[in-house]
């Protein structure tokens, strides 16, 4: 109940201005801390709800980078040669300090610590990209709020995959980019260029962007200085972005005798698209529109449709706004670059990505919109701080989608996990695995690139499995089975699984040594002849390979 009697009145209101004010110098203060440790507790709840109803290791790619790097720890051949050749190594090398213990492998923290990480560093740089642009403290928040509180970046920053480390370096690329653009200074171009570098390390998307980054700079420099100078600055730049990109070339050549094995080898993504175009599942090559088309359903599907219109608005709000310096609006156009490339990717037919409905009938890679997240809450960060008498009813309006995407559980990342291309039900082959040969003798001869998923979900430990990367152990007992493998993990009749590929042309195999003991959906099952087990070799007696 007010009292409106005379004086108190007086007090009441100075009262209450003095607790605004205070709150305010409180918030002002304290801000960016209060917001990072949000981050971090938004991080730890949703890798915890994740791991706890198994949605977390169900990308059967989280599993294979999971290997990946426990490979290079453990096995029959261990060693830093195990991250392979396809998939780039930074994910992997950031896993080797914890990956040797079974819970963060087997868990998948030892990745999704990475992913968590890598959030909540985003959601700063999101932070600080915005204040960089003149937005106030509702547009940079309602930036940050944008990015974290989506179910998309919620659940594949509580995984192994690549995404999220993906994000943080471009991110930190673009935002160490922009400062240069901004202030000419090179210490800034230097930091741009590691983080891109750094981003060519975690997926090809890093790639694009440092040649795209190349092009804005040497325009830029051009516009201001003339082409000799340009020429330096590029190089300058180029040295060090490009330098991750050299040095997987001279992997691949090191390792592999090809520095283009990575593109052209059996495990490439090329060889693999190149089967699908051959089977009629590639509909994006060669058609620039559909490629747009179904790249923009992805960013929609994972950004959030009414957020995704919003942040074109806002795009284009930033870039006729005329208070915007010109170098900052060019600066600005590498927020496009993960959208020009898997757009780019698609129609070239490098790429590949099913969305239900428009280009088939499941989900496949429908997380590549994800990458476009950042530039999405920029976008939007920027018009709702320019969007004056409009700022709350746009507020509003977001926490309303944001509100029901989460009480709906809308995350299409979720569905290509769950449901879609992305994943198998092996549990009924690694549950036989696990129950059949744990406590027996002998190694289990399987091809880690068509099977990791088996591998990682047995719970078995790495040196139980003779696979591509065991070196002598591989090319012995693909020949001679009989000799080092008691069981046999394959597609049978299925060329693509390189272990039914030279296993089938074995003696041993073709005179029955092997009997068929589960045949299942993804895999089956051989065991050797009971009375065959004394000839095996079931100790690692190879030594030390080179």
């Amino acid at each position: 109940m007010f009292n409106f009697k005379k004086g108190e009145l007086s007090i009441t209101i100075p009262l209450t201005k003095n607790l605004f004010y205070n709150a305010k110098l409180f918030f002002k203060k304290n801000g960016l801390f209060l917001m990072i440790l949000i981050l971090v507790l938004l991080s730890i709840c949703s890798f915890i709800v994740y791991y706890l109803n198994g949605l977390g290791l169900s990308y059967n790619d989280a599993r294979s980078h999971l290997d990946i790097g426990r490979r290079v720890v453990e096995g029959l051949k261990p060693g830093i040669a195990q991250l392979g050749s396809v998939w780039l190594p930074l994910p992997h090398i950031l896993m080797i300090p914890t990956i040797w213990n079974d819970f963060m492998w087997h868990s998948g923290l030892s990745g999704g610590l990475i992913s968590m990480i890598s959030f909540v560093i985003t959601g700063i740089l999101i932070y600080y990209f915005l204040k960089e642009l003149g937005a106030g403290m509702i547009g940079r928040l309602v930036g940050v709020t944008i990015f974290a509180a989506n179910l998309n970046v919620l659940y594949l920053q509580s995984t192994a995959m690549t995404e999220l480390l993906l994000i943080v370096t471009m991110t930190a690329g673009v935002y160490e980019l922009l400062l240069w653009f901004k202030n000419d200074n090179i210490l800034r171009l230097i930091r741009a260029a590691f983080f891109i570098m750094l981003a060519s390390l975690v997926r090809y998307d890093g790639w694009f962007l440092f040649v795209f980054a190349a092009g804005l700079i040497s325009i830029e420099v051009m516009r201001k200085r003339g082409y000799k100078v340009a020429e330096g600055i590029v190089v300058l730049f180029s040295t060090l972005a490009g330098f991750g990109i050299f040095l997987w070339f001279m992997w691949n050549l090191l390792i592999f005798k090809d520095a283009l094995y990575f593109i052209f080898g059996p495990y490439s993504a090329h060889t693999q698209q190149e089967q699908l175009a051959i089977a009629g599942n590639l509909a994006t090559k060669g058609n620039l529109l559909f490629a747009i088309k179904v790249y923009l359903y992805s960013v929609a599907y994972n950004c959030n449709t009414f957020i995704t219109v919003l942040a074109a608005i806002g795009a284009m709000v930033l870039w006729l706004d005329k208070k915007i310096k010109t170098s900052i609006k060019i600066a600005s156009l590498t927020l496009l670059a993960p959208l020009i490339f898997n757009i780019l990717s698609l129609y070239l037919g490098q790429s590949v990505l099913f969305i239900q409905g428009l280009s088939g009938n499941t989900w496949f890679n429908a997380r590549y919109g994800i990458v476009m997240m950042p530039s999405v809450a920029i976008f939007v960060g920027y018009l709702t701080d320019k969007s004056d008498k409009l700022k709350y009813v746009l507020v509003g309006l977001m926490a309303f989608v944001l509100f029901f995407s989460f009480i709906n559980g809308d995350a299409v990342t979720i569905d290509d996990a769950r449901v879609g291309s992305s994943q198998k039900n092996v549990s009924e082959v690694s549950g036989w695995l696990n129950t059949n040969t744990k406590d027996k003798d002998g190694f289990i001869l399987i091809a880690a690139a068509s099977h990791d998923a088996i591998i990682f979900s047995s719970g078995l430990p790495m040196s139980k499995f003779i696979h591509e990367g065991t070196g002598a152990y591989w090319d012995s007992a693909t020949i001679s089975p009989d000799r080092w493998a008691r069981w046999i993990v394959m597609r049978t009749n299925d060329l693509n699984d390189t272990t039914f590929k030279l296993v089938s042309q074995s003696k041993s195999f073709k005179e029955g040594d092997y009997r068929l003991v589960n045949h299942y959906p993804f895999a089956d099952i051989y065991e050797i002849k009971p009375e065959l087990v004394k000839n095996l070799n079931t100790r690692p007696i190879l030594g030390r390979q080179k």
